[in-house]
């Protein structure tokens, strides 16, 4: 059977993604003073303007306007004719302290008389949240969405070393690969839209774009029947916040696996990590990871489920849609065993009370080195607890 799958990405010069941006700025901010904050920032962008609202809870003081203005400095709105630039542009604070009716279940949890420490924090909302691993990368990701991200991130640096210094920082990738039998055999589209200044012709950017950024990054997948758009309106010239509104979270499929995987629906940026939303989503990640590195399935999708004020997960699904070497209730009881999923322990064991947000704000928080999720360290606790033995992976 074949069958035509896409995916998109977009820069961090995007105006959701320059609100992703501010916000996990925000919360870095604030975890290099109180590693114990609370925090939910949101962030709002238009013309000349940005509204930061949210709820947090922190010890120590934190410099917030300073924030924004360094954050969209540096992600490259430096010009007042953007129409969003870090010294003139307008910052105006609304943000709350976080409700005590949530700080109670989040502090205390339903399970904290236990005398289990890990008990202790609840779960700072209800909500589902998936995981996914699929072995057709070396990221074990799926590859639409990592071709995707490549593109966008390739934009932004052709952008920032002045390789076509016509480029703005608005952008958005999109790539279409042919499947047969759930195997990517042809890259069928590729379309790359790039903010501009006025200067530049159309033929320029086109030829530009291609030769600079598509050919270095998916110029092996082009073939005689692949089509490329570049530009396709064949103007863009205002992007950023003054051509669209920015808010935080509202790129959560370019954020995840790109369409491949079901999404709970919770956004990450901005977050503290008692927010089950991101960390339940990053230890998700972690376990199917981990299940594919270990050889154990081709393709694992993870779902949790999580109560307020509850520290341990009220759910679990494992499905490796048939590909498991095992059956599926077998892998869900091994994971069950390995890996505790209560908020306490994951942000323990992925290390998630330290400001590392900021560089997971754009190009996916997933498949990208350097993040403890990403790590594949339990694959052989995983075997052994099936009865596998050791794998050949490296």
């Amino acid at each position: 059977m074949r069958r035509l799958i896409s995916s998109e990405s977009v820069t961090e010069g995007h105006p959701d993604k320059l609100a992703d941006f501010i916000s996990d700025s925000i919360l870095d901010a604030i975890l290099e003073v109180d590693s114990q904050a609370r925090v939910a920032a949101e962030t709002v962008l238009t013309n000349g303007l940005a509204l930061i609202t949210g709820e947090t809870r922190h010890q120590g003081s934190v410099d917030i306007q300073k924030v924004v203005r360094d954050a969209a400095r540096e992600v490259g709105y430096t010009r007042a004719e953007y129409g969003f630039d870090a010294e003139h542009s307008g910052v105006i604070l609304a943000i709350n302290q976080q409700s005590p009716d949530i700080a109670i279940g989040v502090d205390h949890s339903q399970e904290s008389g236990s005398g289990d420490e890990l008990d202790r924090i609840g779960a700072g909302d209800q909500g589902i949240m998936f995981g996914y691993a699929i072995d057709e990368t070396p990221e074990l990701m799926p590859l639409p969405i990592m071709l995707a991200h490549r593109l966008a991130q390739r934009l932004a640096r052709v952008r920032k070393d002045s390789v076509l210094d016509w480029l703005r920082p608005d952008g958005k990738t999109q790539v279409t690969l042919e499947y047969e039998n759930g195997v990517p055999v042809r890259l069928d589209t590729v379309l790359v839209s790039a903010q501009h200044h006025e200067s530049a012709s159309l033929d320029e950017v086109r030829a530009g774009i291609r030769r600079e950024v598509i050919e270095p990054v998916v110029g092996d997948l082009l073939g005689k029947a692949t089509h490329v758009l570049v530009n396709p309106t064949s103007r863009f010239v205002i992007g950023g916040p003054q051509g669209d509104a920015g808010l935080t979270g509202r790129k959560i499929i370019v954020d995840t696996y790109g369409g491949a995987a079901p999404h709970g629906g919770g956004a990450f940026s901005g977050k503290d990590p008692t927010k089950v939303d991101r960390s339940g989503s990053y230890y998700a990640r972690y376990i199917a990871k981990n299940v594919v590195a270990a050889g154990v399935a081709a393709r694992c999708q993870i779902q949790l489920a999580y109560a307020i004020g509850v520290a341990r997960p009220v759910g679990m699904y494992i499905d490796t849609f048939g590909t498991g070497q095992v059956p599926d209730h077998r892998i869900s009881a091994a994971v069950s065993e390995l890996f505790d999923a209560r908020p306490a322990a994951m942000i323990r064991e992925l290390g998630l009370a330290r400001p590392i947000y900021r560089a997971t704000s754009a190009y996916g928080h997933f498949g990208r080195d350097g993040f403890t999720w990403e790590r594949t360290d339990r694959a052989e606790d995983l075997r052994e607890a099936l009865g596998l033995g050791e794998t050949e992976r490296a």
